[in-house]
């Protein structure tokens, strides 16, 4: 099955080059010159994945990214010269699955879209349902549920999850996180960091405390029960 690609970069030369090369590794692909455009497309033919400049003109690419994952789950790339910590941060907090400098190898790329594609909501776990608390997990079904109410988690944040869950009470570190969820041998931790992050304000009461999703100082994080 072809993956399609929504490719949103306002430069013409890089927009067509990446839409080249992406065919080339045979995507898919369709591109867009705004955000507008860019959101207004994958309203209307839904992308596989999607790949976001962060200087784009009218609304930029942070609000670009935060407004399709308001009501769109599908991975999100940021593709940006930016390398400012501060920028990578911001962009996965606004909901961006992963963050490439530019420029970039397509190879690199490539690999990077196809891991993204793996991660769905196909997880094994040892049973049907996880429970930690009033926290309940189900791998199976894609759901996440806590006090009762379901939780809207994207893909990567719901494989998270259910990688930590499936391992009770155990330090998972960052590289083992970036490896069994990500995918990537070697990899930038902070994609770990942001995501637990973002995890903690769908599942804890106070995530200046929290009390399932755990930091071990120096090693890495648990789910506890």
């Amino acid at each position: 099955m072809v993956t399609g690609v929504l490719v949103i970069e306002d430069d013409d030369r890089i927009r067509l080059s990446l839409a080249l090369a992406l065919e080339d590794e045979g995507y898919l692909v369709r591109t867009a010159a705004s955000a507008e455009e860019g959101l207004e497309a994958q309203r209307a033919a839904p992308a596989d994945t999607v790949l976001v400049d962060l200087m784009l003109p009218g609304m930029d690419g942070f609000d670009c990214v935060r407004e399709m994952r308001r009501h769109d789950d599908v991975p999100i790339v940021v593709v940006s010269a930016r390398d400012d910590t501060h920028d990578i941060v911001a962009a996965l907090e606004a909901g961006a699955d992963d963050y490439l400098v530019k420029p970039v190898a397509v190879k690199e790329l490539s690999a990077r879209l196809r891991a993204l594609r793996r991660r769905g909501r196909a997880v094994s776990a040892a049973a049907p349902t996880l429970v930690f608390g009033d926290l309940e997990i189900r791998p199976e079904a894609g759901e996440v549920r806590v006090q009762g109410e379901p939780v809207a988690l994207t893909r990567t944040e719901f494989r998270l999850l259910c990688e930590l869950a499936e391992h009770p009470g155990l330090v998972l570190s960052r590289q083992q996180l970036l490896q069994r969820v990500w995918e990537y041998e070697t990899g930038d931790e902070r994609l770990v960091d942001v995501h637990i992050g973002r995890l903690r304000q769908k599942i804890e009461r106070d995530t200046r405390t929290p009390q399932r999703l755990v930091t071990v100082r120096g090693m890495g994080y648990k789910l506890q029960r």
